[in-house]
């Protein structure tokens, strides 16, 4: 297999090589589902207006590059045009009609009313796929709300699932997770339609919602006691994360045993294998019934050792564990290192900048890093020149502040 390169290639190589995307997204959802996209080959054009992006504007930076911006907008070319023209959306209808696919995340209507809505383009592009990304979707008591991450959190139940056990306040998770989750979801959903229209020749319209994407993504193991409807199932308690979390001597490392083997290889670390044998710690019913005894057997435990010795231990005996590294700690696991998870690369404008490879390796047409994230508009004059006008045109769109 080959080695995942440590630095950005010249040409888009991987699956999508040959779509283009024309990329209406701003602030995270979007941006990070056409990413992916983009990591896949595809020719992401972000459509930006004068001012750009707010995430052009993020924090930390460095020669006016944005470190969450330059992350969520590699491998795209960016076009800043004022699409509340209408020379502005005539362009902007030119570039839809040869597009593969259109993602657009304002809020819903948005992109009707300015006369780029999918009923509009489909007329002479009907293979256009386009692909809305919102909150909670067009309809409903919330539909006309501002949503973002927080909010999605605290519907969908992912706030109260993270709630502290000492006193049941719901608590976000510490990242914005719904955005990308959907974002994840947003790529997969379109690279499905653009399958499914090289079998049927048609494109067609497609929504993602933050709350579908946070509902399907809590649902298997943090909502199972709302899956059977009716009072005839015995309900169970939710899994509790924090009880993985082990504090050693020195440290924390995180201990998932499931199985019976693992379990026992769990004792057997901690030095106390003798109460494997304890009826009180048998089986799963066993152990759930007396589990604040075990946890306290537990936390004991570990007390009595360094991080590395009980990793030590814990790899001996064949236990699911891992070091809980700090934020700095990850840039140099050693598991990361030998993955080359993480690329080093010059950014033509930020300098020597560092970020996660692309998601999945294809081996046959594989993923890169190709292109850096773009400044405003740098791309502007090379686009339009694409879509077929001229050098003069392009100077009056500019006199005229059409674009920028």
């Amino acid at each position: 297999m080959p080695d995942t390169p440590n630095a950005t290639t010249d040409d888009p190589t991987g699956p999508l090589s040959g779509v283009r995307i024309v990329d209406f997204t701003t602030i995270y959802s979007g941006p990070i589902a056409t990413a992916i996209l983009g990591d896949q080959g595809a020719d992401v054009i972000k459509v930006e207006p004068a001012e750009g992006d707010l995430m052009r504007r993020g924090m930390p930076a460095r020669n006016g590059v944005s470190a969450p911006f330059a992350m969520m907008n590699r491998n795209k070319r960016s076009l800043v045009i004022d699409a509340r023209t209408e020379a502005g959306r005539n362009i902007l209808h030119r570039l839809s009609d040869a597009a593969d696919v259109v993602v657009e995340n304002f809020r819903p209507g948005v992109m009707d009313r300015l006369g780029l809505g999918y009923e509009t383009l489909s007329q002479s592009n009907p293979r256009l796929i386009f692909a809305s990304i919102n909150g909670v979707g067009s309809v409903g008591p919330y539909a006309k709300r501002r949503v973002y991450d927080a909010v999605v959190q605290a519907i969908s139940g992912v706030a109260a699932l993270q709630a502290d056990p000492a006193d049941g306040r719901p608590q976000m998770v510490n990242t914005l997770i719904c955005d990308k989750v959907t974002s994840i979801n947003a790529a997969q959903v379109i690279s499905a339609a653009l399958f499914a229209r090289e079998r049927s020749g048609k494109g067609q319209q497609i929504e993602l919602t933050m709350l579908d994407a946070a509902l399907n993504f809590i649902w298997p193991d943090g909502m199972y006691n709302y899956s059977f409807v009716g009072d005839d199932v015995e309900q169970i308690a939710n899994l509790d994360h924090s009880r993985f979390v082990r504090q050693t001597a020195d440290g924390y490392v995180a201990v998932m045993p499931v199985k019976a083997a693992e379990f026992e290889g769990t004792f057997a670390a901690l030095g106390i294998g003798d109460l494997w044998g304890d009826e009180r710690f048998a089986t799963p019913a066993d152990r759930r019934a007396n589990i604040d005894l075990l946890q306290s057997i537990l936390d004991e435990a570990y007390g009595k050792f360094t991080t590395d010795e009980i990793c030590e231990r814990l790899e001996a005996n064949d236990v699911p564990f891992a070091r809980i590294n700090t934020r700095e700690q990850v840039v140099n696991d050693p598991q990361i290192e030998a993955m080359g998870a993480l690329l080093e690369f010059e950014h033509h404008q930020g300098g020597l900048m560092r970020q996660p490879r692309p998601q999945g390796r294809f081996y046959g047409t594989p993923a890169a890093l190709h292109r850096t994230s773009p400044g405003l508009g740098e791309h502007t004059d090379e686009i339009l020149a694409e879509c077929g006008l001229t050098s003069a045109e392009i100077a009056e769109l500019r006199r005229s502040k059409v674009v920028s």
